[in-house]
């Protein structure tokens, strides 16, 4: 199992929104389509060295791009919001932002 863990987390999910929850001891996360709850506690456990209390994750749709008379889709995607228990911190680098 821990050799799938490497895979759940893509990497933070960097917006306003996600910046004022870190100060309330809560990250989010951009993960793998197919991950669980259960993947990403663990996947954060291990990866930073941090006790989770709760996960909430939560599908999006790609959006719908046009160029001309060519209409697209991005990919859908999926985010986790991760709640870390009091004390814990996770110091996230700047350089590891994921860019949509």
């Amino acid at each position: 199992m821990a050799k799938h863990l490497i895979k759940v987390i893509i990497g933070p999910h960097v917006t306003e929104k996600a910046t004022m929850l870190s100060a309330k001891n809560q990250y989010v996360f951009k993960i793998h389509k197919t991950a669980d709850k259960a993947q990403v506690k663990a996947a954060v456990e291990k990866e930073f060295n941090v006790k989770v209390a709760s996960v909430r994750t939560v599908n999006l749709l790609g959006k719908e791009r046009k160029s001309g008379a060519i209409t697209g889709r991005r990919s859908d995607w999926k985010k986790a919001y991760v709640a870390i228990v009091d004390g814990h911190v996770i110091t996230l680098p700047e350089s590891e932002t994921v860019k949509d």
